[in-house]
């Protein structure tokens, strides 16, 4: 009999242990990601890219920061944007670069955000599209003169950040 409850301890410390690594496991997932709420309803998962741009006549560098976000009932409720500290010289539009993971080239228009630092595409469509990838490359022209950036994210992830803005902001997981 006793040997019988001792097994029975074991398991049930046994369970606990795997309960707790696959905690720690969706919880490393996530460690990139960062996550934010605005008090206009914006729920954002935010990631740095793994590369370096250099700005300030080579100075200092910097990594772009891609996020993803949604608001709950507004049009468009997905939006994704690429946060820059260098100016781009376009003012409505701008040509992106895509590549998701060893796929082809695509080029998409991207709007530019306030002071030329911010490129933003709306839709699911662009979110859903990166749900099974692991890596997004984005590049794009600073100006006819100015040279390419490029940045390039490792989205280990993904979908967890998805799921966890879209029970934030109350609408379905794409």
């Amino acid at each position: 009999m006793r040997l019988l409850v001792e097994m029975g301890h074991a398991a049930a410390i046994a369970l606990v242990l795997v309960s707790v690594c696959g905690i720690a496991q969706a919880d490393t997932v996530l460690d990139n990601w960062r996550f934010g709420t605005g008090e206009d309803g914006l729920v954002t998962a935010s990631l740095y890219a793994t590369n370096k741009l250099i700005t300030g006549g080579g100075a200092l560098s910097y990594s772009p920061i891609l996020t993803i976000a949604c608001r709950a009932n507004s049009e468009p409720r997905w939006t994704e944007w690429l946060q820059l500290n260098d100016a781009v010289s376009a003012s409505h539009r701008i040509t992106m670069s895509v590549t998701i993971d060893q796929g082809s080239k695509f080029a998409e228009s991207w709007s530019v955000g306030p002071r030329g630092r911010m490129l933003v595409r709306d839709g699911a469509d662009g979110i859903r599209r990166l749900l099974s990838a692991s890596r997004l490359l984005l590049s794009w022209r600073f100006g006819l003169l100015s040279g390419r950036g490029e940045a390039d994210f490792d989205l280990a992830g993904l979908r967890e950040a998805v799921n966890h803005i879209a029970g934030s902001c109350n609408t379905d997981p794409l």
